[in-house]
This record gives C-alpha cells, sequence and structure tokens, in this order.
C-alpha cells in the first residue's frame, strides 16, 4: 500500500462510520450501547470533518464516527471524507455507509488524494491511516486516477530548477517506458529543420534547449491527441512579468503536467484507444536571443504570427503542436494550457474553461464533471471576435490590444491551427490550488482530467 493507495492484505480493520447530519442519528442508533452512548455525549452531529473515537471495554479504539456534513456542505465543498483521515489513528480502516454509487466513489477517491504530500525538498509524513477498498468500487480505477493526479500536482509543484525541458522530456520518457508507449523528441536547431518555428522561436532565448516531446501508445479504436503547453518558466520575455507575477511562473507548464496525469490514467486503465501526447517544452527567458515584441514570426501552419506582447507565447509553442497533431488528424484532439489570466478573473481558480464547437462533447464533459465533482466551465469559440486576432500586417496577432475577451480570443487563436480535425476541444487551466482544500493541499492541481477521464469512452465511442 502506499499512500495513496488502498490497503492489501489486511487481516483487522476498524469500521469508519460515515454518515452526513441526515442520518446521524440513524448511525448512532445502530451503535453498541457503550459506544452509542459515549458518541451521544460526545455531542456527534455528523458535522462536516467531524470525528469520534470509539472506545472499546479496554479503552482501546475500536472504529470511530466521521462526519460529512449536510447538503449545503456538499454544493459548496467536495471531497469532505478527505478531512478525516488525518484524524484517525495509526492502522487499516474500512467504512461503514450507506453511501453507494458516485457518492462513495467520491468518499474513496477522497481518502486517496488526502494521502498526497509534495516532500521532495522537506521531509512530509504520510499519514498512518489506511483504508480497504470498499465493495462496490473499481479500487485499480480509482488508484489509477490517484496516482494520475499525484503526478500532475508533483511536475507543476516541482520549481523551476528542477523541472525544465530536460526534466519534462525524462517524465514523459519515463511514463512511456512503465506503459510500453514510446517516445519521439524534437530539440534545439532541429526544431527548425522540422518546421516548428514558434516552438523554436519561443525557446531560444534559454540555455535549456527547447524541444517537442511525442508520446504515442495504443495500436486499436479511436485516436486521441493530447496537446499540453510545457513553458516550464515564464519570465514574460522582453515584456518581462513584475515580480509579484512571476512568483508563480513555475506552474506555466501545468497544461504539460495536466495531460500527461491524464496520459497516465489512460495508460494504467488500458483504455482501448490509440493515444498520442504532444508537449511544446520550452523556457521563456531573456537574452539577446529572444524574439521580441513586432517580430512576425512564421508557422508550421504556415500561418504569420505577429508578436505584440512576449508574454503570450504559450500559444505560439501550442500552435506548431496542433498543427503537427492536426496533419493526422485524430478522431478527438484536446488541448490543456494555463493559457490566461482573463480565465481567472471570468472563473476564477477552481472552475476549469473549456472550448468546443462540439455539443455533445460538451454534453458528455459536463454529465462527467457533475459525477466525479471535477468543476468544468463551457466557453464559447465566439466567431465576431475573430477580426480582433488579424492584424492586418500578419495572419494573426498573437495579443490583441483592448483587454477585452481575452481567454476567447486565445482559445479562437489556437483553433485557426485545427483546421482537419473535426474535433477539438481547449482548457484554459489554473493548474493550482491557492489555499488547501479537502484532498487538495495548496499547490499544483489537476484540472479537468479527472472529467476528461470520465467522459472519454462516451466521447470517443459518440463520435
Amino acid at each position: 500500500m502506499t499512500a495513496t493507495g488502498f490497503a492489501t492484505d489486511v487481516a483487522e480493520t476498524r469500521p469508519l462510520f460515515l454518515c452526513g447530519k441526515d442520518d446521524a442519528s440513524n448511525v448512532l442508533a445502530s451503535l453498541e450501547p457503550e459506544a452509542r452512548a459515549f458518541a451521544e455525549a460526545s455531542g456527534f452531529k455528523g458535522k462536516s470533518g467531524e470525528v469520534v473515537l470509539l472506545p472499546g471495554s479496554n479503552g482501546a479504539v475500536i472504529g470511530a464516527l466521521g462526519g460529512l456534513g449536510g447538503t449545503a456542505d456538499a454544493r459548496r465543498g467536495r471531497f469532505l471524507a478527505a478531512t478525516l483521515r488525518g484524524k484517525l489513528p495509526d492502522g487499516v480502516w474500512r467504512f461503514e455507509t450507506t453511501l453507494e454509487g458516485a457518492a462513495l466513489q467520491e468518499a474513496a477517491l477522497a481518502w486517496l488524494l488526502a494521502g498526497y504530500r509534495f516532500g521532495r525538498y522537506a521531509s512530509k509524513s504520510a499519514p498512518g491511516a489506511a483504508l480497504v477498498a470498499p465493495e462496490g468500487i473499481d479500487a485499480a480505477r480509482l488508484e489509477a486516477i490517484a496516482a494520475g493526479e499525484a503526478l500532475a500536482r508533483d511536475l507543476i509543484n516541482t520549481p523551476a530548477s528542477d523541472m525544465g525541458p530536460d526534466e519534462l522530456e525524462a517524465t514523459a520518457r519515463h511514463l512511456a517506458e512503465e506503459f510500453g508507449a514510446s517516445c519521439d523528441v524534437i530539440s534545439g536547431e532541429a526544431l527548425l529543420d522540422g518546421n516548428y518555428p514558434m516552438v523554436h522561436a519561443v525557446g531560444r532565448a534559454s540555455p535549456r534547449t527547447p524541444r517537442l516531446i511525442d508520446l504515442r501508445w495504443g495500436k486499436s479504436g479511436p485516436t486521441l491527441t493530447l496537446v499540453g503547453k510545457g513553458v516550464c518558466f515564464d519570465t514574460g520575455g522582453l515584456n518581462l512579468k513584475p515580480g509579484a507575477s512571476m512568483g508563480l511562473m513555475k506552474k506555466d507548464m501545468g497544461g504539460a503536467a495536466n495531460v500527461l496525469g491524464l496520459a497516465r490514467m489512460i495508460l494504467a486503465t488500458e483504455m482501448n484507444i490509440q493515444l498520442r501526447v504532444l508537449i511544446p517544452a520550452v523556457e521563456n527567458a531573456v537574452s539577446g536571443a529572444a524574439f521580441r515584441p513586432g517580430d512576425i514570426l512564421p508557422s508550421r501552419k504556415g500561418l504569420t504570427v505577429e508578436i505584440n506582447n512576449t508574454d503570450a507565447e504559450g500559444r505560439l509553442v501550442l500552435a506548431d503542436a496542433l498543427a503537427l497533431a492536426d496533419e493526422t488528424p485524430p478522431d478527438l484532439m484536446i488541448s490543456m494550457a494555463t493559457l490566461t489570466g482573463a480565465a481567472r478573473v471570468a472563473v476564477g481558480p477552481d472552475l476549469a474553461p473549456f472550448y468546443t464547437d462540439h455539443d455533445g462533447d460538451a454534453a458528455a464533459l459536463m454529465k462527467a464533471s457533475d459525477v466525479v465533482r471535477d468543476p468544468v466551465w463551457r466557453m464559447p469559440f465566439w466567431d465576431p471576435y475573430e477580426a480582433m486576432i488579424e492584424p492586418g500586417i500578419a495572419d494573426l496577432d498573437n495579443a490583441p490590444k483592448g483587454g477585452f475577451a481575452g481567454s476567447i480570443t486565445a482559445a479562437l487563436f489556437l483553433r485557426r491551427f485545427v483546421t482537419e480535425t473535426s474535433r477539438y476541444m481547449h482548457f484554459d487551466i489554473y493548474g493550482w490550488t491557492p489555499s488547501a482544500k479537502p484532498g487538495r493541499p495548496k499547490g499544483g492541481a489537476g484540472q479537468g482530467i479527472r472529467a476528461l477521464f470520465e467522459a472519454l469512452p462516451e466521447m470517443l465511442d459518440a463520435g
């Protein structure tokens, strides 16, 4: 067992009675008289995060009550069962609950997510309380989801000093080796020879060589291509960010981290698809070689791009990767990127906005989002704004003036590079939890990937 896995080969367990405010009295009534009297004397009401340890006749803990709160708590938060794990003594526990279906899955996953620790730079003890997989859940699937989420978090949490293009490539290669995938990389001047001019232009100012990572897996089934923004640190380039804005830029490869986390879920569960993962991995640095405001860059698609802000670099590297993916159109293409501050202004850090022209895919994703409690929100590819990304001197403008509809215009920019693939979806994520929540410590976060993992079978079967 790992901190993000279920306990196995367990001879003895203790019960954790899960209940909310509405059924706390029924659960108390089901206890042995001594345990019920103790719980009532302790004032247990089933409030969210409330734990009462139940003593046996010799004073040892023989079980516990865990509160999940009421409907308002569930509406305003998720993974509430995660708060219970750290309040229980060491040992192996089992759920005693009337929860079933999606609610039971959420409680079990919450337990696994509560085991995550980022301990690379400071020692952090994993929780000593373990859980046997509840009956009625797919334990292996939940463990795969937790592992994919942990991978995304680890990658985002690692500072750029230890998570540059080299290390991002190493992660992809390790994933490929673990699951029998292939991984090819084009780097440095070979990007120009291979016609990836914008990936090269954005990364050329850094001593850390830019590259395009191409992971492939699967020989049958529908085709899915994931494209993730891998800007391992973003200074803003010559349009230098102020210090306050640069502080979290280690997370600017959050799109790459998320697609790798999703890929891990897909590979671990052997989903019947043909998967391709493309990651343009660069560092947007400042030097004499940096691309400049006013430059006009060529692209793999043949479109020219006027640079009006070097801090709008993510869409440039994604554009070349999307153009490559579009040359062999998959059944579904999805890009993920920490792309715009405008998205955060619109929906905040918790919601993951997405864009698609395919209503069926949007409906499947929104339904899955509700089931697995991974919130997403559909935004429009608003065609009337197309003129805002057309500067006149070049085909496209990477940073339209005016400040309006920044997330939409960025999404429209990316869509220009997907002309042959009929179903394209783009996520403008934040990739970060600003303050700790149940099952979600402050730091790097997966966004939208659990909803996608749940929805993909329906999306790829629907056509």
